[in-house]
């Protein structure tokens, strides 16, 4: 059975930071592209961010740019996201994605992390 198990997240301040954390369980972690999503007006969710399955390096949405770190550590099937300097607009459910099939980064994920709530209070 596939598993992605979200933990961290909870409220804070504006300006603070928060930890996330994705256990994932039930597939061959090295084989599937990972990421955050949270939704977005227009979409249903849209990539805060994401590693890049071909070299490691993380992919992050403008909005996330220079205030989160996105890392993965293959040893323990597990993705972090360290969120900086957050803001009262970064309030929202963040969902830890799994995508397969090739996928270098998710775009469309087969497997989602049933969400974890943060908020952020101005």
């Amino acid at each position: 059975e596939v598993q992605l198990v979200e933990s961290g997240g909870g409220l804070v301040q504006s300006g603070g930071p928060l930890r996330f954390s994705c256990a994932a369980s039930g597939f061959t972690f090295d084989d599937y592209a990972l990421g955050w999503f949270r939704p977005s007006p227009g979409k249903e969710r849209e990539g805060v961010a994401c590693i890049n399955r071909s070299d490691g390096s993380a992919v992050y949405a403008d909005s996330a740019k220079g205030r989160f770190t996105l890392t993965r550590d293959s040893a323990k099937h597990t993705v972090y996201l360290q969120m900086n300097s957050l803001k009262p607009e970064d309030t929202a459910v963040y969902y830890c994605a799994a995508e397969g099939g090739g996928a270098v980064v998710p775009t469309r994920p087969d497997y989602w992390g049933q969400g974890t709530q943060v908020t952020v209070s101005s």
